[in-house]
């Protein structure tokens, strides 16, 4: 009989991480203590995950407001600085932003409106279009955005993020001016030494504001991407996929991780005999349909997996063979047809009608998503994740 069961996501509890942490040695015993427990075997082409946080913690990957200030002065020259598109997160930028401001003299802020990059609204499109403003042409100042849109506040975090900022930057010595654009040039008649905190649009806002005449130009990317008095780093992404840690410390994202994946993966075969899948994760890629937020604020889903993970799925759509190739099938005919189809299936299936609206995304992408739903973000106290059936068709006993 064929197996009843498709994909299964576990989450799995483990010890609280801290800093120097063996992660090879916590996460394949976390995950055979889990299997003998419970009850399940592990099985070739099986993943297991493990959330960026816990790596970043074992690395002791930690930067202080101070370190963060140090770099910053040291690359735009402790002036006046311009900080563009910065997402709205207490987590993710304010404790950045803390330590922006020690760093210069002056902020001129630039929030991209009526949304940051990942989704957070200051105010509503309906807003904006009731008000006949145009956010792709239309730069605002502070004074002119509280009296088109008054004080609004997060739906969620119930913060006025604009007000939060402005006090955050006062309160660490530093004059700031807000205004409200979409378009990185029109920071330049401000200040030519610019900061770009935007993630997945940094490297076009860069080249724009190069090409526009700025003399001083780097991303979140650059500020840490080497230690500073000893702290940590990240060389590719420096504070992008940074969290807060404590009100005066950040854990920046997971830095030289390819090496942990393939131990795992190593450690993994030797005590089962079983090839698994290993990979770090960080947010998923999905956006939130109530709250409109693109959870991506990580720059990417997974900065380190084993090469079992690459590529794309290759499905094809069962439904459209029922409902077309198959139509006058049912039953057993009709299992055994769709099998065949499966079995006989092209190695890439790209542009083909019978794979129209599977899912064209990366598998990286894809699992992380899950894991990251898995896991969540409190205290569910499961960052690692054990994943079973994700490469399994129909047709697999």
């Amino acid at each position: 009989m064929s197996r009843m069961v498709g994909t299964v996501s576990r989450g799995i509890r483990t010890p609280i991480i801290r800093s120097g942490d063996d992660l090879v040695e916590i996460v394949t015993n976390s995950l055979l203590e889990a299997a003998s427990e419970d009850g399940f075997a592990i099985r070739d082409r099986d993943v297991v995950a493990m959330t960026e946080a816990i790596v970043a913690r074992a690395q002791g990957n930690y930067a202080t407001v101070d370190d963060i200030a140090a770099d910053v002065r040291t690359k735009l020259g402790g002036g006046t600085v311009g900080v563009i598109f910065p997402i709205l997160s207490r987590n993710r930028f304010a404790i950045c932003l803390r330590g922006i401001a020690k760093g210069c003299k002056k902020i001129v802020l630039m929030l991209s409106y009526p949304s940051d990059e990942v989704g957070n609204h200051l105010v509503s499109l309906d807003a904006v279009d009731e008000k006949g403003v145009d956010p792709y042409r239309d730069v605002l100042t502070l004074k002119k955005y509280r009296e088109l849109f008054g004080y609004e506040k997060h739906p969620f975090t119930g913060v006025d993020y604009v007000a939060y900022y402005q006090e955050l930057i006062q309160d660490c010595g530093a004059e700031v001016e807000i205004i409200f654009a979409n378009n990185p040039r029109v920071i330049l008649p401000y200040t030519k030494n610019v900061l770009c905190c935007d993630i997945h649009t940094r490297q076009r806002t860069k080249r724009l504001l190069k090409s526009a005449g700025a003399e001083r130009v780097f991303g979140l990317d650059e500020i840490l991407n080497a230690p500073v008095n000893g702290s940590g780093r990240n060389e590719k992404y420096g504070l992008l996929g940074s969290n807060k840690s404590t009100e005066e410390k950040v854990k920046l994202f997971p830095r030289d991780c390819q090496g942990l994946v393939e131990a795992i993966q190593k450690k993994l075969l030797d005590k089962t005999g079983k090839r698994v899948e290993v990979m770090v994760y960080g947010d998923g890629a999905f956006k939130d349909p109530v709250g409109k937020i693109w959870e991506l604020a990580d720059p990417v889903v997974s900065p380190a997996y084993t090469s079992g993970l690459e590529g794309t799925p290759n499905e094809l759509k069962l439904k459209y063979l029922a409902d077309n190739d198959f139509a006058d099938l049912s039953g057993e005919a009709l299992k055994e047809a769709i099998k065949d189809r499966i079995h006989k299936k092209d190695g890439d299936l790209v542009g083909q009608m019978v794979s129209e609206g599977t899912t064209p995304r990366r598998l990286t992408d894809l699992i992380g998503s899950l894991c990251d739903l898995t896991s969540g973000s409190g205290d569910k106290g499961t960052p690692v994740v054990f994943i079973q059936g994700y490469f399994d068709n129909y047709t697999t006993e």
